[in-house]
């Protein structure tokens, strides 16, 4: 067997520190190593590398398969090719995956499970999916229980509390409730981003293409029709700062030339 990663070196935390450890430790280290911040070439790898030991070890499932692994036991978890015909969601060490039924084509609601939270999207829900590989949304805030999208925690309310002003008690996140789906255009792989705002940019969103340069599931690039489209539009503005930046540049060099000639004419 592969001897696995060592996420708990990566985030230089001992293999028994609880939740609350393993994230203080995580975030000290996205702001020490966030390419706004840190310079150095090996930016993006050191964040991937974080980001990717974080998503192991905040998960209580992800994690016993981890440990598992590291200490030379058999994973409890079934392989995605294992899985029984017909099962509709998935796991490996990258993460959970779903693969309901999309097709634009059917102009109908879709139900399905995933990392153990229920969703209903509508048709036109489904549509945007379906056609540009990402959604963005919130589940309802009302309910007997709550589930929290970044740590799977799942909590009641005390009475008179509201849902809308509370926060994770376990992870302390605010956006608990925020959901953001994405889907491969290559192996039609369904699967939610756990991190979806940047600290050091305001709590912005971020892009897709940030925390998964590839497919989790199928390891390939150019899988968000909506993404591609994204970089496209970057590119060709890049593009043309660029032409204007070379076109003015031009304009006063001549100008500076007609200027001298005027100057040492007289």
């Amino acid at each position: 067997m592969d001897t696995p990663i060592d996420y708990y070196a990566v985030l230089g935390v001992d293999p028994r520190a609880d939740a609350s450890a393993i994230k203080t430790a995580f975030k000290k280290l996205a702001l020490q190593y966030h390419p706004d911040v840190y310079k150095g070439e090996d930016a993006q790898l050191r964040m991937r590398g974080l980001l990717q030991a974080y998503q192991i070890l905040s998960d209580p499932e992800k994690r016993e398969a981890y440990d598992a692994r590291r200490e030379g036991r058999k994973s409890t978890l079934v392989d995605v090719a294992e899985r029984p015909v017909g099962r509709r969601e998935s796991f490996n060490e990258q993460g959970h995956f779903a693969f309901p039924v999309l097709d634009a084509e059917l102009a109908a609601s879709v139900s399905f499970s995933l990392d153990g939270f229920p969703y209903e999207l509508t048709s036109e829900q489904a549509e945007r999916l379906w056609w540009q590989g990402l959604l963005r949304g919130s589940t309802s805030l009302t309910g007997p229980s709550l589930l929290c999208h970044r740590c799977q925690h799942r909590w009641s309310l005390p009475p008179g509390a509201t849902a809308a002003a509370s926060t994770c008690p376990v992870c302390h996140a605010s956006d608990w409730a925020e959901y953001f789906l994405l889907r491969c255009t290559h192996c039609q792989a369904v699967f939610e981003s756990k991190e979806l705002r940047d600290p050091l940019r305001g709590n912005m969103l971020y892009h897709p293409y940030e925390l998964f340069p590839l497919c989790p599931h199928c390891r390939r690039s150019h899988w968000c029709l909506a993404e591609n489209d994204r970089v496209d539009s970057l590119r060709a503005a890049a593009a043309r700062r660029s032409a204007l930046i070379g076109g003015s540049m031009i304009v006063c060099c001549i100008l500076l030339v007609v200027l001298l000639v005027l100057v040492f004419s007289h």
